[in-house]
């Protein structure tokens, strides 16, 4: 049986923090970029509330200079209920 791997939802949003905050870009600066009248959805990325679509994701990456895997963090199921 195959295992695959799930998205670690709030571990991505801290990646998400961190990648942003290495570019030196505020919050309100991807406000900008995406156009959004209020900055909630990138507090909810940040703090593992939601994932950014896939879209979003891909103008993340350019603006991180990342690729899109970069961003997201994922774990298998097995060592999420079995830490070392």
């Amino acid at each position: 049986m195959c295992v695959m791997p799930v998205i670690d939802v709030k571990e991505t949003g801290k990646n998400i923090l961190h990648l942003r905050q290495m570019r030196n870009l505020s919050v309100k600066d991807l406000q900008q970029v995406f156009g959004f009248e209020t900055p909630q959805a990138i507090y909810k990325w940040q703090h593992g509330a939601a994932l950014p679509s896939i879209d979003n994701l891909v103008v993340l990456a350019a603006l991180f200079q990342v690729g899109v895997d970069d961003i997201l963090i994922t774990k298998y199921p097995e060592a999420m209920k079995n830490p070392a």
